[in-house]
Order: structure tokens, then C-alpha cells, then sequence
């Protein structure tokens, strides 16, 4: 899908900047033009000579070559380019960007183009979450421009945390899917469920989980990516999703969540079922806050509607289902009676086990189970990252 594509790379002073080798090749193997615009402090990481050489194009820096006295046209550039992406784009890059301070030849470039701008934070993790920084990203996308997020890992500050920028293989698959005439999953629809319920003891407390939502919201993203219709039912949680196209009920109860998944279910295509749905909820719940008068107090409890079961009673033959599941022993084998029991065509399985897993964290360590019991295990990854591999799961399985 690249192939005859225009592509200016941006390469901003980063560690990162290695990396741009790579992305050259990368983008000239799949058939792409490609010209290569540096930041003076670039150079420090990676020579020119290395980049011409894998681009086929002169390196420029600079508004005008000296020796020659002509004039490095940004204009042009701008206009040429069918996507520019700026791989790494350093804390000061970005934050030029956002501003339109034109001191060098990227930033120039920048505010010529009409082709869509595509960017790769890289950087500290304290850089990345500063609010300036945090600030400044957001600029750029309120102005239309993609971010390409960084990853999660070490630093070379020997710190762990996100920063990495994202791999040159990973930007290649996102030009490649944004230039692809067909999207995956246009025309899907499809009903995701995320974050907990909450059941009320009373007007005050409640019984809930940890869940924070984060992973049902990044498959809703990702799900958007691919063209498909979203519908998100999501219990309590702060989150709000990143594009306007994911339509969001929310609920707060098991009750809610269970009569709003039945009247969008028969109309939907695919089922991801990331809520952590509570199993129990008081019998009865008081009318005025309880009282602390006695040591102990017991309260009964009664099961919720089990969605997941009810959904798939109800599934049709053209109906795909995941599940999810948490488990803290016997992982596998609880999630094999699941995917039995529920009626799932994929689950989910993470484990309490695994550091960097399950609820309150922005990593997640999965493994996908088939119908059949075929696992196939993730490495530790962020949950956006987490939100691929399942999504890409659900396309190899459907086709």
C-alpha cells in the first residue's frame, strides 16, 4: 500500500534517531519515496551519509546549501510529500512543532504540508509525562496531526517506563494500514464492555473491583482503526475514549451493564467482553447509609445476571465472541471451562500472577485461547499495544 508513496522522515535529536535507518529501508523496501529531512542535533546520533545512502535522496538540514548558495525549499517539500512522519520527534521538536516556532528546516516543513503528519514521541519518561510535554502532544493532535505513541521499556537513561519510540516495524504497519484502501473490519459491529460495576450497599458504599477500564477502551480504539462500528458499555471509570467515533453507553450496576448488552447484542457482529462484571451484589440494599453500631455486620449477597453466559445462549452462527479472563491459579484450565461454558470463540487469559498484569496497571501479559485450546502467549506490552495483538486475533480468526 505504500508503494509510489511520497514520504518526508523528519529525524529530530534523539537517542532514538538510530532507529530512522531502519525505518528508511523499511519504507523503501515497501516501494515508498523517500527524502529525509535532519535537525542539526540529529547528526549527533546519525550521520547523513547513512541516511542518503538508504534513501537514495540527499540529506538536507539546513535552509540553504552553503557551498552551492541555493536555497533548500521547504514549500516544495511540504507539497511533495503524500505523509510526513518525524520519527524520533525529540521534547524540543514536538514542542516547536505545537508552536510553530520555524528555526530549522523540519519545523519549516512541517507548516508547509498538506499531507497528513504523523509523529513518534521519544524521549525520558519524566520528559514524556510532563505537563508541558503532555501538553504540547496534545496541541498537535487538536491541529489533526497522529500520534504515534511510545512504547513502554528501558531507557537509555536506564529507567523503565514508556518513551521508546515506536519501533520502525510498528510505523511501517501504521502508514501501511492508513494508506490501505480497505479496512478489516468496515462494516463490523461491534460491542465492547469495559471497566467494573459497582452494586450499592447503600446511597453511599458500594461492593467493585480495581478495574480501571483501560483495556476495554484501547480494543474500542483499536477496533476504530479497522474500520469498524463501536459501541461501548462501560461501568464507572474516569476515561473518556480518544475518538469521537466510539459510541459510549455508561452504566453503573451489573443490572445496567446486562440489560444494556442485551439490547445492542442482537444487532452486533463481535462481542469483546472486557468489563470485570461483579459475580455478586447485596440482596437488598439500604435505603439510608449504614450505621457502625455493632463490631461485626453481615450482609447477604445474590449473584448478578452472568452477561457473558446470557450472550451466549443467544449467539447466531454469524456472532463472534471474546471473553476474559482473570485468573490466580490454574489459569489455563479455567479459561478452556470458560470458553465451554460461555460460548466464547477466543479468550483473554491474563494472570494476578504476572507482574505488570491485570487491574491499575498500563501494561497488561496475555495469552489468546482458541475453540480448539491453541494458546498463543504475549510478552509483557502496554494495553494499547495489548489492544493489537487481540483485535488482530479476532481479524485472522473471523477471515
Amino acid at each position: 500500500m505504500l508503494s509510489g508513496k511520497k514520504i518526508v522522515l523528519g529525524v529530530s535529536g534523539s537517542i532514538a534517531a538510530y532507529k530512522s535507518a531502519l525505518i528508511v529501508r523499511l519504507l523503501v523496501k515497501a516501494g515508498a519515496e523517500v527524502k529525509v529531512v535532519m535537525t542539526s542535533s540529529a547528526k549527533d546520533f546519525i550521520t547523513p551519509l547513512t541516511l542518503s545512502t538508504l534513501s537514495k535522496n540527499p540529506v538536507l538540514s539546513e535552509f540553504t546549501n552553503g557551498d552551492q548558495g541555493l536555497w533548500n525549499n521547504h514549500v516544495d517539500l511540504g507539497l511533495w510529500a503524500d505523509a510526513l512522519v518525524v520519527a524520533p520527534a525529540s521534547a524540543t521538536t514536538i514542542g516547536k512543532m505545537a508552536h510553530g516556532i520555524s528555526d530549522n528546516l523540519l519545523v519549516a516543513v512541517y507548516l508547509s504540508a498538506r499531507c497528513p503528519v504523523f509523529f513518534a514521541p521519544a524521549m525520558d519518561l519524566d520528559m514524556l509525562a510532563h505537563p508541558t510535554t503532555k501538553a504540547n502532544i496534545r496541541l498537535l493532535e487538536s491541529f489533526g496531526n497522529i500520534q504515534l505513541k511510545a512504547g513502554y521499556g528501558e531507557l537509555a537513561s536506564g529507567l523503565i517506563g514508556d518513551g521508546r519510540m515506536a519501533e520502525p516495524e510498528e510505523i511501517l504497519n501504521y502508514l501501511t494500514n492508513f494508506f490501505s484502501d480497505s479496512k478489516k473490519l468496515a462494516g463490523k459491529r461491534v460491542l465492547v464492555t469495559a471497566g467494573p460495576t459497582h452494586e450499592a450497599l447503600d446511597p453511599v458504599r458500594f461492593i467493585g473491583n480495581n478495574s480501571s477500564g483501560k483495556m476495554g477502551f484501547a480494543i474500542a480504539e483499536q477496533l476504530i482503526e479497522q474500520g469498524a462500528e463501536v459501541e461501548l458499555i462501560v461501568g464507572p471509570t474516569h476515561l473518556a475514549p480518544q475518538s469521537a467515533q466510539v459510541k459510549v453507553t455508561r452504566v453503573t450496576s451489573a443490572q445496567e451493564m446486562y440489560t444494556a448488552c442485551l439490547e445492542k447484542f442482537d444487532t452486533t457482529d463481535i462481542a469483546v467482553l472486557a468489563a470485570a462484571v461483579a459475580d455478586y451484589r447485596p440482596l437488598q440494599k439500604a435505603e439510608q447509609k449504614i450505621k457502625k453500631t455493632t463490631d461485626a455486620l453481615t450482609i447477604e449477597l445474590t449473584k448478578t445476571h452472568d452477561i457473558a453466559a446470557e450472550l451466549g445462549k443467544r449467539k447466531k452462527a454469524n456472532q463472534f465472541m471474546v471473553g476474559f479472563a482473570l485468573e490466580t491459579e490454574n489459569e489455563k484450565a479455567n479459561a478452556l471451562k470458560k470458553i465451554a461454558a460461555k460460548n466464547f470463540d477466543l479468550i483473554v487469559l491474563n494472570s494476578l500472577n504476572d507482574k505488570g498484569a491485570g487491574f491499575g496497571h498500563d501494561t497488561n501479559k496475555i495469552s489468546i485461547i482458541n475453540k480448539a485450546g491453541q494458546e498463543k502467549e504475549f510478552s509483557l506490552k502496554p494495553k494499547q499495544e495489548v489492544a493489537k495483538d487481540i483485535v488482530t486475533a479476532i481479524i485472522e480468526s473471523i477471515n
